[in-house]
């Protein structure tokens, strides 16, 4: 099943089956999802009506399909009898031009004469138009006027006409135009079964008993395994003895080799480069990182981009009118003026199969599944042709701060008491945010693990969207947040002096004594200038005192906004939680001059929704878990980092795999290379066969430059086309 027209019969076979659900086809990658009841019917059943359609089931059942790789095309029966077919045909010209001695009348009757130039072509027509001829009855038998179809006519009524030349041609060129096809678009496959080769089918299962070689799909949760160095790693898990260097390209398409070490995760189908690595399972083989990445590149193609929509309508109309010029070219010069049957019927012979619309109908999807797999190879995962189609479309991008510009590593720089000691504050702060999920709650912790701090047991807790949280400390209500959120609580931060006694600030000189400090005024500006975000710690009758938490911006993030403009993103806004005085640090820094701070996540949804009202497309950037709603109320949604991260990949359109920045600017050339290529090869299909359509009447297209130029050249110069996407790599500029 090589292209639309051919999952149409399948398509067609599955409607008629009581029982079945639905059916997805997958032309590109040559499968169908079926969903059945299976009281109605049983799997034999729907094997049974997809080969009464005319295609070999190569494997069903449930679950991830298995890897079915299909011989070479020169090595199947198909080449076979269109090798013997085509020998028998120059075999015949060769009797017909050249030893017409040999060329002898063996019959005569009717109006048949067969000599043996025309045997050799006849038996070249049976055997080479044999696997044609059976696809044309499956395509009758559904009422279905596709390409087999329309050329088992032209050959039948080639043969008719005693005109055995012209059948053998097309049954022999068609034939070999099949093949090639079939060839152009296992090429166009190679780069996902290269994704699917990527995880090794054996593992070494460390055990009481030593070391065993077992299949990767026989180990479960919290075994462990050893990865020699040279080995790719089996498993998603967590390193949990030994150093190396790992290759983790095929998965996030970083370049330069990770060093990982205990505690570090690891993902199925990387290399290691130089060390011995113990990792425990984290992820059973079917739910690895590489599996679900293959799943949903499988699975993109099912949506359709306009592009796709567009071609399937035009074909729609397209044939059944070029097959009506046909049949007028064919019948009615001959009626109308008396003109050669002969001539005429060839004339429209060859329109008949130029109305055959393969190679126009395959030139989006295979683009499509080339782009969306070369993606995939380099880190980047599109779920579905018609996001790869957007992205082209889009001239605005809203950016996320935390996570996405900078590292989101963040970090304690400074603690500041407020009429308290830095032991206590810490005490309550840590308190607060061990039940917190967000990544400032972890910086607090981490830090106050340091300093040897045991949180107090919290009891009421509460958490507050983003703004803060709150909780009972030995019977008392305190609060830890933004200081937006403690002047909703009702604290007067403007006019609250607060009375500092003591304390030492994190870097090591002493906090002011005996001083009033207004909040508002004096301390969290001093903060936020310098790009830190602020926590307060207190009630809101008494601030205990403030954590300032800082972040660092990606090495690249500069990098990756200049070269976004560059390559016609007009407008980059940068939407954030944060305080504008962090987000403007940020903004400075990477070159983003729209910035829109302290936004809630509904907020937002509701600045996508504002871009969108104002410049129409919008991409959104984030990290893929905290701005679902905005990913999702995007145009497209583009969650970064999210390797081995299920809610993240889930979330977004689009997930980069690994954490670097110049994704986008390869993610926006990717899409733009695509939507050229995709309009080039419809262009150039519709073009050629127009031009072939206009001559054939004319006799000066024929049955020959129908095959060889509208269908065999066509078919491959767009699938050859479509394969220049597979060379496009992320670049560092």
């Amino acid at each position: 099943m090589d292209c639309p027209t051919c999952a149409g019969k399948v398509d067609r076979a599955l409607e008629r089956v009581p029982g079945v659900i639905e059916a997805q086809l997958r032309p590109t990658t040559g499968g169908v999802d079926v969903t059945y009841d299976p009281q109605v019917i049983d799997l034999d059943g729907i094997i049974n009506a997809i080969e009464r359609a005319g295609y070999p089931v190569a494997w069903a059942g449930k679950g991830a399909p298995q890897r079915v790789m299909r011989p070479p095309v020169w090595r199947t029966r198909r080449a076979g009898l269109t090798g013997l077919g085509g020998l028998l045909a120059l075999l015949g010209a060769v009797l017909q031009l050249f030893v017409i001695d040999l060329n002898v009348e063996l019959w005569a009757a009717l109006w048949w004469s067969l000599t043996t130039a025309q045997l050799a072509y006849l038996l070249a027509t049976i055997i080479a138009g044999l696997p044609i001829l059976r696809d044309g009855f499956y395509s009758l038998r559904q009422v279905n006027l596709d390409i087999d179809l329309l050329m088992s006519i032209a050959i039948i009524g080639a043969v008719g006409a005693s005109l055995p030349f012209e059948a053998a041609m097309l049954a022999v060129l068609y034939s070999i135009a099949e093949l090639l096809e079939r060839y152009a678009m296992d090429n166009a496959r190679a780069s996902l079964h290269e994704l699917m080769e990527l995880s090794p089918e054996t593992a070494m299962l460390l055990g009481p008993a030593g070391e065993e070689t077992v299949s990767v799909e026989s180990l479960g949760v919290g075994d462990h395994v050893g990865v020699r160095p040279g080995e790719r790693i089996p498993v998603d898990g967590t390193v949990i003895d030994g150093t190396s260097a790992v290759d983790q390209a095929p998965i996030t398409g970083e370049s330069v080799p990770v060093d990982v070490e205990s505690g570090d995760e690891v993902f199925a189908g990387t290399i290691n480069e130089t060390g011995y690595l113990e990792v425990v399972v984290d992820r059973v083989a079917a739910d690895s990182t590489i599996a679900r990445i293959v799943e949903l590149v499988e699975d993109a193609e099912t949506s359709q981009t306009s592009h796709e929509q567009f071609v399937d309508r035009f074909a729609a109309v397209y044939t059944p009118v070029v097959v009506v010029m046909a049949v007028i070219t064919a019948i009615s010069p001959p009626l109308l003026i008396g003109a050669a049957w002969e001539t005429w019927f060839l004339r429209g012979l060859t329109l008949l199969v130029i109305a055959c619309p393969c190679a126009f109908v395959i030139s989006t999807p295979v683009s499509v599944v080339s782009g969306i797999t070369s993606a995939a190879r380099n880190g980047v995962l599109i779920k579905g042709g018609r996001h790869l189609e957007a992205i082209a479309e889009v001239d605005t991008v809203a950016i996320d701060k935390t996570g996405t510009l900078t590292t989101g590593e963040l970090s304690v720089d400074e603690i500041r008491p407020l009429g308290t000691d830095t032991e206590t504050l810490l005490h309550r702060a840590s308190a607060l945010e061990a039940r917190s999920e967000h990544p400032i709650a972890s910086a607090v912790l981490t830090y106050a693990a340091e300093q040897g701090i045991d949180p107090p047991v919290l009891e009421e807790f509460e958490a507050f969207g983003g703004r803060g949280v709150a909780g009972e400390i030995e019977g008392e209500t305190y609060y830890a947040g933004s200081p937006a959120f403690f002047e909703e609580l009702g604290a007067d931060l403007g006019g609250l002096d607060v009375h500092t006694d003591g304390g030492r600030c994190i870097n090591g000189q002493a906090c002011a004594t005996d001083t009033h400090i207004n909040l508002a005024a004096d301390i969290i500006p001093t903060y936020e200038d310098a790009g830190k975000s602020v926590i307060l710690i207190g009630r809101p009758s008494r601030i205990d005192g403030v954590i300032a938490i800082t972040d660092t911006v990606k090495p690249n993030a500069a990098l990756a906004i200049e070269t976004l403009q560059r390559r016609g993103i007009s407008r980059i806004v940068l939407l954030t939680g944060d305080n504008r005085g962090a987000a403007e640090h940020v903004a400075n820094k990477v070159g983003i001059d729209e910035v829109h701070a302290s936004l809630l996540p509904e907020e937002k949804v509701e600045m996508i929704h504002d871009l969108e009202a104002r410049y129409g497309r919008v991409a959104m950037v984030g990290d893929g878990i905290n701005d679902a709603p905005a990913l999702a109320a995007a145009t497209v949604g583009i969650a970064m980092g999210t390797g081995g991260t299920d809610t993240a990949i889930e979330a977004a359109d689009i997930a980069l795999i690994g954490d670097d920045l110049m994704h986008l600017p390869y993610l926006t050339r990717l899409s733009h290379k695509a939507d050229g290529i995709i309009r080039q090869n419809i262009f150039s299909s519709l073009a050629v066969k127009a031009i072939l359509a206009i001559g054939a009447p004319f006799g000066i297209v024929t049955v020959v430059h129908a095959v060889l130029i509208g269908d065999m050249g066509m078919s491959l110069g767009v699938t050859g086309n479509a394969m220049r996407l597979s060379r496009l790599r992320p670049s560092a500029k």
